[in-house]
This record gives structure tokens, sequence and C-alpha cells, in this order.
């Protein structure tokens, strides 16, 4: 007589038992620190490590792949020749104003489509058609409107990070628990209460989650306009670059505008842990 079948249930026990545990592969939970740290030094160190072996191999000319030393170098230069410092500052200030105008405008109007569904009906269609027209389109006629100062390149980033920010703001608003709503209203709230007092706290780490999104675009965005017509910053300072060919001088600008880019995004983590803690 055939032995009856064993529990499904504890079959799959008996397997992961047999499972060797590790801490690598856990689904939602954080891992020890001092793993943390091994993965963020590897995810540095490995690329680094096939960049310095690539470019020392021979096999790439120098031209074409500057060895991590020329681009140390090529930093340097730019430093004393006081270039970067200017290139850079005149970048992050372009960044800074045009995605705080964006910000002042694409969080009261996200806020409002989300929670009011007339708002969202009179402003989601021509939102909806801009945010696909590609930014770095309209360039020629911010030109042509505001001239080759300051303005066209922050307008630039304005015009290519509001839409999306509206649009992820609004998203949040409308997963607001009813409930919420609801229990503000029985318990005497007003409309203003609701806005303010309800769905603003509950959307923040929302919305500085949709900053740190978005920022990378503003980053892409003020490169393409100093391509286009500018006299200082750091895309002005890669098209000089290439020019000359001077491709060790291209890397060293790319990488200043990633460490920036990740010292931001660092800077939004750290408001959102200093702000919304109840959230984490």
């Amino acid at each position: 007589m055939a032995n009856p079948a064993a529990n499904p249930l504890e079959s799959v026990a008996t397997v992961q038992s047999n499972l060797k545990p590790t801490v690598f592969w856990r689904i939602g939970e954080e891992v020890p620190r001092s793993l943390s740290l091994l993965l963020l030094c590897l995810s540095i160190a490995i690329p680094f490590g096939l960049w310095w072996g690539l470019a020392s191999s021979g096999w790439v000319n120098p031209k074409f792949l500057p060895s991590p030393v020329m681009v140390i170098q090529a930093l340097i230069e730019l430093w004393t020749q006081g270039y970067l410092l200017g290139d850079t500052l005149a970048s992050f200030g372009r960044v800074l104003a045009g995605f705080v105008l964006a910000g002042i405008l694409s969080v009261p109007l996200g806020i409002a489509m989300g929670a009011f569904p007339s708002i969202r009906a009179l402003f989601e269609p021509i939102i909806g058609i801009v945010r696909y027209m590609p930014a770095p389109a309209f360039i020629p006629l911010l030109i042509i409107y505001l001239g080759l100062g300051e303005e066209p390149k922050i307008a630039l980033i304005f015009i290519g990070t509001v839409f999306f920010n509206t649009l992820m703001i609004m998203d949040a608003v409308k997963f607001v628990p009813k409930d919420l709503i609801e229990t503000t209203y029985t318990l005497g709230g007003k409309r203003r209460q609701i806005l303010f007092q309800v769905i603003a706290p509950y959307v923040l780490p929302n919305i500085i989650d949709t900053f740190r999104i978005n920022m990378a675009s503003s980053w892409n965005l003020v490169v393409v306009a100093e391509l286009v017509a500018a006299e200082v910053g750091l895309g002005k300072r890669i098209l000089i670059a290439q020019k000359f060919f001077r491709t060790d001088e291209i890397f060293a600008c790319l990488i200043v505008l990633g460490l920036i880019g990740f010292l931001m995004d660092l800077s939004l983590r750290w408001l959102l842990k200093l702000t919304c803690k109840w959230a984490l």
C-alpha cells in the first residue's frame, strides 16, 4: 500500500528550512549596515576599476577614453583656471531657479487637481498634452521670446519639470484615504482644514520624492540649454572641450554633474527624514 502524499505545506517548509539563510535576498527588509556599506563601495569601485583597467590596457586611444589620472588632472586644471567653480555655480543657479519656480506652481496646482475633480478636469487634458512635448523643442521659441540671457535657460528648466511635478503630486493626492477626509468632516472640519491639515501633510513625503525624481531632468535640461546659448556653465564647458577634442575635460564635467546631482538627491533624502519621520 502506497504511503499517503505528504502535506504540501510541510514540503514547502522542509525545502525552506534546507535553504541556506542569507540577508542578501531579503524582500522589503533592511540589510545589516556593514553589508549596505560594502555594497555601496562596490557600486563605485567596480565601475571605476573597469574604467581604470580598460584605459590602462592600451586597447583604447586615450583621446577617446582618458584614464582616471588624466581626468583628475583636467579637474585640477579647470579649478586652477577658475572655470570649474564659475561653471558649476552658473549651472547650479539656473537649475535652482527653474526648479523652485516649477515647485511654487506645481505643488498647489497638483494638490488642487488631486482634491477637486473639477480642477482636474479643467487642467489635466492640456497638461497631459504639453508634457509630451520635448522641452528642448521650446528652445527656439524661448530664444525668440526671451533672448539669449538667463531667462530662456531658466524657462526651459521650468517647462521641463513643472508638468511632471504637477501630475505626480496630483496622483499622490488621489490616493489619500477617503476615511481621513470623511472623519475630518464628521469632526466638524472645514474644506480649508482638510486641504492644509489632512491632505498636504499626507502627501508631503510624495512631494519630496517627486522633487528627487524630477531633479535629474533639470540637470539634463540645463546642459541642453547651455549647449545652445551660454557664456558659462558646465554644458558650455563640455561644448568647448568637444571642439578641441579634450575628452578628459568632458569626463571631468560629467563627473561634476553626477556628483552635484547625487549630493542634491542626498539633501532631499535628508529633508524627507527630517520632516516626515512619521512616514518612514
